[in-house]
């Protein structure tokens, strides 16, 4: 039982290879492969997709708490977490601009982007030098909206493939509060990246 958290851990890394691939996929982005697909194995893609990212999500809440639950901490399940969701995010963000995000979503995404990257250096970078940045509460916090939010635009961009009414008093509503989560998203992922650095800068200069 103690290796749960990790097996978790582990299959949400798989399941996000498996939603770039499928979003690329759909997208036409995979040669030999994606100009074979029928428009029905696309949308089937789509909602895979979908529904793989969401139990990929789902999963980032229960490794840490099982493993809290189980007394099952270790040095690998504390190195793969946050790894898997840096990868989930990225990934699932890489994903739906392939499939030609709207306008709307690319510069949220990109801004996500550029401070997961950005942090992640600074991590590794603090690391030789004895520093550490523990996470903050905003940062978690900050991790749930950025998966809410994916998995808002991942709905949206897949509508037509859950063959979803496209009623504009339905579907609006759905895009509009996807789109407002992912600059929400961004916003605390700036702020949460400007504290990181902060920190970073002051360790190294003690």
């Amino acid at each position: 039982m103690k290796a749960l958290p990790n097996l978790l851990t582990s299959m949400r890394l798989v399941l996000t290879l498996f939603v770039f691939l499928a979003l690329a996929g759909a997208a036409g982005g995979i040669p030999y492969v994606s100009e074979r697909l029928t428009p029905d194995a696309q949308f089937a893609l789509l909602r895979w997709a979908f529904w793989a990212f969401v139990v990929a999500a789902v999963t980032d809440f229960f490794d840490g708490w099982l493993a809290r639950k189980l007394d099952a901490v270790t040095v690998w399940g504390a190195i793969l977490d946050p790894i898997g969701d840096k990868v989930l995010v990225c990934g699932a963000i890489l994903g739906l601009l392939a499939l030609g995000g709207q306008p709307a979503v690319v510069l949220p995404a990109g801004l996500i982007l550029f401070r997961e990257f950005t942090v992640s250096a600074l991590r590794e970078v603090g690391a030789g030098k004895g520093v550490k940045l523990p996470v903050t509460l905003l940062a978690k916090w900050k991790t749930t909206i950025q998966l809410t939010a994916l998995a808002g635009e991942l709905l949206v961009a897949s509508w037509a493939a859950f063959d979803l009414p496209a009623d504009p008093a339905i579907q609006g509503p759905v895009v509009v509060t996807a789109h407002t989560l992912l600059w929400v998203a961004a916003i605390a992922t700036i702020i949460t990246g400007a504290q990181y650095w902060e920190q970073t800068r002051k360790a190294l200069k003690e």
